[in-house]
């Protein structure tokens, strides 16, 4: 006997990953979780993104459901560029990643309370900026683009004029790597296509 197909639902407000989703052509329900997203003192910028992307899924998980929630964040020198407070951090942290190259990480957490299962990983990729001149920073942050945006910038946006190259893959940058949630998909038992 084959089980029923979970109802889908993206532990996430981001529009970016609702897009991702929705290009893959999938049906599922939007049901943001909003948690407190400081980092725990000494931990490290891989066990942070687990750590929120699990929490995220099982705030919003019921059975007969499979939620799935990601955790974004950009580190460089080994500070945790988030989402910026501001647009004066939304330039210093420009201002950070001009000109060098950082690493984003993604974890994704699949969330199945009605089977009792939970599964969860981490995607890295690297992105090297082009130099910024203060001009350019002004102008970019006057868009509004980079405020909501973990290292403020979109890759997929505006921000794609300064991405000189990136190393991994590219929804990772985005905000959640496809490759890894196919996976995870699969290691529970499904295949994402049958969403559609």
């Amino acid at each position: 006997m084959t089980l029923p197909l979970p109802s889908l639902i993206l532990a996430s407000s981001s529009p970016r990953r609702r897009e991702l989703l929705g290009s893959l052509g999938l049906r599922f329900t939007v049901r943001a979780a909003d948690l407190d997203e400081t980092p725990l003192p000494g931990e490290e910028p891989r066990d942070m993104v687990l750590r929120l992307a699990v929490a995220k899924a099982a705030a919003r998980a019921h059975p007969g459901e499979l939620v799935l929630a990601a955790d974004t964040v950009v580190v460089i020198d080994g500070e945790l560029l988030g989402k910026p407070q501001d647009p004066a951090d939304a330039g210093r942290m420009l201002g950070r990643i001009a000109g060098r190259e950082h690493t984003v990480l993604t974890a994704v957490a699949l969330d199945e309370p009605g089977r009792e299962r939970r599964i969860a990983d981490v995607a890295t990729s690297r992105v090297r900026m082009a130099s910024m001149s203060a001009g350019e920073i002004d102008w970019y942050v006057a868009t509004g683009e980079p405020l909501d945006k973990a290292g403020s910038y979109a890759v997929q946006g505006l921000g794609a004029l300064f991405v000189e190259e990136v190393f991994g893959n590219y929804t990772n940058v985005v905000g959640l790597p496809i490759p890894l949630t196919y996976r995870l998909f699969r290691e529970l038992g499904y295949d994402l296509r049958e969403f559609r």
